[in-house]
């Protein structure tokens, strides 16, 4: 007697995307860069200007401070 194993086969080819998709949460998230501002000492992110002094590169770009209470008006 001759057994016959059928196994299940998709109908149709997954995209590229839908693939991505679906690995992408194997994908280890990394934490955000924190540097200290060199002119108050502040943590901020990498290539910014301070949030907290306004300073970037030694030269005053923004206000600092006050961008928080901007951002909620």
């Amino acid at each position: 007697m001759l057994l016959i194993c059928i196994m299940a086969v998709p109908k149709q080819r997954q995209t590229k995307s839908r693939r991505d998709r679906r690995r992408g949460g194997q994908k280890k998230l990394e934490t955000k860069l924190v540097v200290k501002c060199s002119n108050c000492g502040m943590p901020s992110l990498p290539h910014h200007a301070c949030s907290h002094c306004g300073f970037y590169k030694g030269e005053q770009v923004i206000k600092g401070t006050d961008l928080k209470k901007n951002k909620t008006k």
